[in-house]
């Protein structure tokens, strides 16, 4: 359980912006010791509770290595600073903010260019394939942007990917990367941290060079009626909760400053 630090309390956040600096935070941390990252650059954005026009951002040039609670920018959606101190990253800016405005279930939106998965998006054929239960389970809420125009440097560009994105809750984006998105951070890491799963076994199949074993029709489909009709829960709490608690845990052990 997060607390409120007197840090904390003396900058002006809520019980609940703190817990949610922290979760972002202990996401970057993550994403380091999942080799999920690229040093100081994509991006790792979460809606400030209490705001409808504001999201975290971290200072560019911040390794995601040294990630802190107390060091995240508040930035509008106009891309200006609000709170904190840093420099707005463009590309972070016109990707995120956008997502963050126009879509109900984006308040944390991850963007990585994490290396198994931004490998499928340099095939011809981006899409993941039902060839396991896992693969089932990310395929059903994933979009594909087979679209790429160069760097996203306009907010017109975070727009579109928000169109091309719907109702999904990952996404693959040819010849860049990938994106989740979720309703905390817990939801949006755990969504990115079996995305790249995915990608990796699909990715060691297939150097096999021996044919995949895909699944069925039928069983494709009475597994996404089992995942659609059973959002099972333990102790009340969804299962990306209990995983992204047990990261934090070895954060606590390890980095514990990343809570600070």
């Amino acid at each position: 359980m997060n607390f409120v630090s007197s840090s904390a309390q003396a900058q002006g956040y809520t019980e609940e912006q703190w817990n949610a600096r922290v979760d972002l935070a202990a996401a970057h941390r993550c994403a380091v010791m999942h080799d999920l990252h690229e040093g100081i650059f994509n991006h790792l954005t979460l809606r400030v509770p209490g705001h409808k026009d504001r999201y975290y951002q971290i200072p560019f040039g911040t390794h995601w290595s040294e990630v802190t609670a107390s060091c995240f920018m508040e930035v509008d959606y106009d891309g200006e600073v609000v709170a904190g101190e840093g420099i707005v990253e463009r590309s972070a800016y016109c990707i995120h903010a956008p997502m963050h405005k126009t879509m109900d279930h984006a308040n944390a939106v991850f963007h990585t260019h994490m290396p198994y998965a931004s490998a499928l998006t340099r095939l011809e054929d981006q899409k993941i394939q039902p060839i396991g239960q896992t693969e089932l389970g990310t395929m059903m809420k994933t979009g594909y942007d087979d679209s790429y125009d160069g760097p996203g440097l306009d907010p017109a560009e975070g727009a579109r990917l928000a169109k091309a994105c719907g109702k999904n809750t990952v996404m693959l984006m040819a010849n860049h990367g990938a994106l989740t998105l979720g309703r905390n951070v817990a939801e949006a890491y755990d969504r990115l941290y079996y995305l790249e799963r995915v990608a990796q076994v699909q990715l060691y199949a297939m150097w096999t060079g021996r044919p995949l074993r895909e699944l069925p029709a039928p069983v494709v489909e009475k597994t996404y009626n089992t995942y659609r009709g059973s959002a099972m829960k333990y102790g009340g709490r969804s299962n990306a909760e209990w995983h992204f608690d047990a990261l934090k845990r070895i954060l606590d052990r390890k980095e514990p400053d990343y809570a600070h």
